[in-house]
């Protein structure tokens, strides 16, 4: 009888309520502050035309928030141990909604450059520590990949929800009141996860308890030696964070070329993030089956074929077409952040986690700059072109990893 009751770890409440608890914070956390990462998309036309900003400009005014976010994340790892993980998830979720309410009163391009950098500032903490806390509470492999990717649907919600809320508000206000109405939401969220989670996380320096103290050996850095792997899929991350990220820029340009209006470029975004959200869940669960590898290769191709079919197809197409460019477009992150796990030690799991989000975010903070550069220069389309070329960069990539990730 006793041996019946302690063999199964579904059954420890203890466990559970942590697991519970982990995957709670972790999704709504990635919830807002991914949404209001993705929802600046809609604002970027809007703030081309008030401002008389080149691409370059707008690529530059994500870079600042994006570029911040991931300059951040690996110190917000360290911090964490002194900290908290989630009393300082709760800091960094406060100030980047503090910083969208204050958005509504940047009137010069300089005001609204620094609140992007709070913002950012801000969001730089929920990466590296929701995605700790929720693989520090799931020990064994499958389960982590599967909570891994619901927390990673949590984000391609409040990418879907937030970006067509704030698209709403904007026709029924303006910009400036859609700014002030989703940052209170982002403060009320984190008073609830104040209120639900407080008990079980504030005063820990560890979320996991005796399982996951930090040790001399877990704070080395991650080099290259016995990490190879690790590496390698970081920099496929880098090309397929760079390319999402610089063709999410241009796709309300490239639909305003096509004739769309606010509204239709908020029902474009979000049929891109609902297929965002299927796709990170979808993925994730066809890695388990069929390899990472292979759901690497074929999301990655997919990815490059929906890209040019939105640049040659007209509006309405280009509308039909977006749910499955954003299946292609973000599903396959669910499999990479999924696969860094059981590429390090347990020990280093959690600096893994900072620096492959520092190195995937950096790189996608950097490209909407130099894509918006390439894009002044030579023409929308032409560079949109060059961002589909890209993506299939990876592809040659996953040879390394054919022996750890393919069964």
């Amino acid at each position: 009888m006793d041996s019946l009751s302690k063999k199964p770890i579904d059954f420890n409440t203890k466990q559970n309520d942590r697991q519970r608890k982990a995957l709670i914070t972790g999704r709504l956390a990635h919830l807002i502050h991914d949404g209001f990462t993705d929802m600046l998309y809609v604002f970027f036309p809007i703030w081309q035309g008030v401002f008389g900003l080149s691409f370059a400009e707008v690529g530059f005014l994500k870079t600042l928030f994006s570029g911040t976010m991931a300059l951040f994340q690996i110190p917000a790892g360290m911090l964490a141990n002194r900290v908290g993980e989630f009393k300082l998830l709760l800091i960094g979720t406060v100030m980047t909604s503090f910083a969208v309410i204050f958005y509504g009163l940047g009137t010069t391009p300089l005001l609204l450059g620094c609140l992007l950098v709070i913002g950012g500032f801000g969001s730089s903490v929920q990466h590296p520590l929701s995605s700790s806390l929720i693989s520090s509470a799931y020990q064994e492999n499958r389960r982590r990949r599967i909570a891994l990717s619901t927390y990673n649907v949590s984000g391609d919600f409040g990418k879907l929800l937030l970006p067509s809320a704030a698209a709403f508000l904007i026709t029924q206000f303006d910009w400036q009141t859609a700014c002030h109405i989703l940052g209170i939401c982002g403060v009320i969220i984190t008073i609830f996860l104040y209120f639900t989670s407080k008990t079980h996380y504030l005063g820990k320096l560890s979320t996991t308890g005796e399982e996951t103290e930090v040790s001399p050996k877990g704070a080395q850095f991650i080099g290259w030696n016995g990490n190879q792997h690790f590496w390698v899929l970081s920099t496929i991350g880098v090309f397929d964070s760079a390319t999402r990220m610089g063709f999410l820029m241009f796709f309300p340009f490239l639909l305003q070329g096509k004739g769309a209006d606010i509204t239709l470029v908020g029902l474009a975004l979000t049929l891109v993030f609902a297929g965002g959200a299927t796709g990170k869940f979808v993925c994730g669960v066809l890695a388990t089956r069929l390899g990472a590898l292979r759901t690497i290769i074929t999301t990655e191709s997919l990815t490059a074929l929906s890209i040019y079919g939105i640049i040659i197809l007209p509006l309405y197409g280009a509308l039909i077409l977006a749910p499955l460019l954003g299946l292609a477009l973000n599903g396959i992150s669910s499999v990479l952040y999924g696969s860094v796990p059981e590429l390090v030690s347990v020990n280093h799991q959690k600096q893994a986690f900072a620096i492959f989000y520092t190195a995937t975010i950096g790189a996608g903070s950097i490209s909407p700059f130099v894509y918006g550069i390439i894009s002044d220069a030579i023409g929308l389309k032409a560079t949109v072109m060059i961002i589909a070329v890209v993506v299939l960069l990876t592809i040659p990539l996953t040879l390394p990893l054919r022996k750890k990730l393919a069964d």
